[in-house]
């Protein structure tokens, strides 16, 4: 097999078919396509099976044509259900994740019903030929749905479809298939597949429109041979892109030991799926760890969001990532940004800091390193390198994230450096210069320090403690502290 028929492979597929498919839809006389939803008609035979979660390892199946496996099996249509729905499969084996996602929804809700939808005979095929099978599970979907909707009146608002890359797009045409005014309660995509849905119409892939709220999870759409393996597109009402969604931290080959230390001979397997499986684990995070429940925030694009201008939450402007998302429908599609460690649980903290320079003579291209002191902890030295000059009057806002809750900020250390060009320069004038007093040290003149946190809306400006505070030379540690006139009142205007 040549090395790139390999990668792609080991990325999930290449772009092997092309033409556009639609949703069971129909061509009008303009030529405009028309959008049919059809209820799914007896006799049906399904092509995957479905398994209702019991607790460990264990399942029992469901046949909709054999309405007693339902109550045999303990399905109570009192309570909600959930159905997971799992993508393609390069070994035809039921993945780990599955049951982990089962057991963490079920300790988290005792209430409800956990289906798992096995389509592994379809799916361990080659990715285009899974693709294609994607609308025939969507629709095996539907009919169960419709089963329970006509013999137990169970309203599909109270379903909740959760889909893993191809699965997100099946759970998607699951909501399209299914006829009447009630749509499905709730569809999660987790890394909704990129290859051949990426760029097309919303009616052949996972969109807003398949349930009455629809969210989205985009961990893995950096780009490998010009395609990515999960859609980059918005997808959702709200659609997650944590860490950019391009990449994910602990997911780089340098981690392959670690996997294999993990995982013995799948460890390799797993590194390369690693990002693209990142949005389960960061779901099933949200379940076990209540207490962590991870902050994303609207920005327009993630190098926005790294310089520190997007944490603000008017206006439904952040939400909890996870199963307990505000579920707020709007008709415009929102992209919120955060980010995260590489290990579970995987929240972060994210602050906004907004440093003001004041009338700066000279330029300087500095390395600055800041240390924050709060009620319930310290953040330790925080290196921020600027890769521009500061010159002038000119103000600069960053982000920083830590893996703990600050509490109230108090106390701010300010330190900072030259770039070695600019200490080289700085030297060699001083060394001109021995006799006179002409040459100084480099100094940052300070204005205003603000810092605001994501997680509580809260703002902090500092002060310096001495009255010379706003000039500090380089090599010179200052500290500043909560302005006498310091507001932190949550949900005032950002810093945007």
């Amino acid at each position: 097999m040549s090395l790139l028929k390999t990668l792609c492979f080991l990325l999930l597929t290449c772009p092997l078919i092309d033409g556009r498919k639609t949703r069971e839809g129909r061509v009008g006389k303009a030529g405009t396509e028309e959008r049919t939803i059809l209820k799914v008609k007896e006799p049906y035979f399904s092509n995957s099976v479905f398994r209702l979660f019991l607790g460990g390892e264990d399942t029992c199946t469901l046949d909709p044509l054999q309405l007693h496996t339902l109550t045999s099996c303990g399905f109570n249509s009192s309570n909600p259900l959930i159905i997971i729905t799992h993508g393609w499969s390069m070994d035809g084996v039921m993945e780990s994740w599955i049951p982990r996602l089962a057991k963490a929804l079920k300790s988290s809700r005792l209430d409800i019903n956990v289906v798992i939808t096995d389509w592994l005979s379809l799916a361990h095929q080659h990715y285009p030929r899974a693709v294609k099978s994607t609308r025939t599970v969507g629709k095996d979907i539907a009919h169960l749905l419709q089963t329970l909707q006509e013999e137990y009146r169970f309203p599909v608002r109270k379903a909740h479809l959760i889909g893993y890359s191809l699965g997100a797009h099946i759970s998607g045409f699951a909501g399209s298939y299914l006829g009447g005014s009630e749509k499905i309660g709730r569809i999660t995509g987790l890394d909704p597949a990129g290859p051949l849905f990426e760029g097309i119409s919303a009616t052949d892939r996972l969109s807003p429109d398949d349930a009455e709220f629809v969210d989205a999870i985009h961990t893995f759409t950096r780009e490998r041979l010009g395609f990515s393996v999960g859609i980059k597109q918005a997808v959702a009402h709200y659609d997650f892109y944590p860490n950019g969604g391009d990449f994910q931290p602990g997911c780089d080959l340098q981690n392959l030991y670690d996997h294999i230390s993990e995982h013995g001979l799948h460890g390799f397997k797993q590194t390369v799926k690693c990002a693209h499986e990142r949005s389960v684990h960061l779901f099933i995070d949200s379940l076990l760890n209540k207490d962590k429940q991870s902050m994303a925030y609207r920005c327009s694009d993630n190098s926005a969001f790294v310089k520190g201008i997007c944490l603000d939450c008017r206006k439904n402007r952040c939400n909890t990532l996870g199963y307990d998302i505000k579920k707020v429908r709007t008709g415009r599609t929102k992209k919120l940004y955060l980010q995260t460690g590489s290990r579970m649980p995987f929240k972060l903290f994210h602050y906004q800091f907004r440093i003001q320079f004041v009338n700066q003579m000279e330029m300087v291209e500095p390395f600055i390193t800041i240390s924050l002191t709060g009620t319930k902890d310290e953040s330790g030295d925080l290196t921020i390198p600027f890769k521009e000059n500061i010159s002038g009057n000119s103000t600069f806002t960053f982000l920083i994230t830590l893996d703990k809750d600050l509490g109230e900020l108090m106390l701010l250390k300010f330190y900072w450096e030259s770039s070695a060009v600019w200490r080289n320069m700085w030297s060699q004038l001083q060394t001109i210069f021995t006799w006179s007093n002409q040459v100084e040290k480099p100094q940052l003149t300070l204005g205003k320090i603000g810092v605001k946190a994501g997680e509580t809306q809260q703002r902090t400006s500092f002060c310096a403690m001495e009255n010379d505070g706003r000039r500090v030379e380089e090599g010179q540690e200052k500290m500043f502290v909560r302005c006498k006139e310091n507001t932190t009142k949550k949900h005032r205007r950002s810093y945007n």
